[in-house]
């Protein structure tokens, strides 16, 4: 195993959240703004359409809950790599620490290449069960009419649909205790 190999599965192991292909790294705040700006480092293993628009978009969330209250881990953003070669392929992450009534909102993304494969499914599955783990009694996502993926994704993560307005489907899952 060459040295980047074995810092991959380092990594993976002290910080990352893990399930059968997928590593969900914390960010940091450097990752988030060379995600922010669409500008790798000289460590960055990006695949190919990462990150897209969704994903910048999440970076900068992530930013801006920083500023606000420093750190927001474990309720912040997470990149979603390959545990086979720690390439990055997406983004999800919380929009904020558990509410008054102990729900949470998750929001995720895919580079183009690797939807359609499971991973994003594998990746809601995965922050269920951490939001369960730290307490969270529900478990919230949302999407527009039009996408269809991202409503399969949710259904087959557990959640169920809730309710719709003019312009999302809402998804939930309770998390029993």
């Amino acid at each position: 195993m060459d040295g980047r190999s074995r810092d991959v599965v380092l990594n993976a192991v002290m910080n990352d959240l893990l399930t059968e292909r997928l590593a969900l790294h914390p960010f940091t705040t450097a990752e988030a703004e060379q995600v922010a700006t669409a500008t790798p480092g000289p460590d960055s293993n990006w695949a190919p359409g990462y990150p897209a628009e969704g994903e910048q978009s999440g970076a900068r969330m992530f930013l801006r809950a920083c500023e606000a209250v420093g750190d927001p881990h474990p309720f912040g953003g997470y990149e979603i790599r390959l545990r086979s070669d720690g390439r990055a392929i997406g983004g999800i992450g919380f929009h904020g620490g558990p509410d008054e009534d102990g729900a949470v909102e998750i929001g995720y993304g895919l580079a183009e290449s690797f939807r359609g494969q499971g991973y994003a499914a594998e990746a809601v599955r995965r922050m269920v069960e951490f939001a369960r783990e730290q307490g969270v009694t529900t478990f919230l996502g949302n999407t527009t009419h039009d996408n269809v993926p991202s409503q399969h994704v949710m259904l087959a993560a557990g959640l169920q649909f809730a309710r719709q307005d003019e312009e999302l489907r809402y998804y939930e899952l309770a998390l029993k205790q």
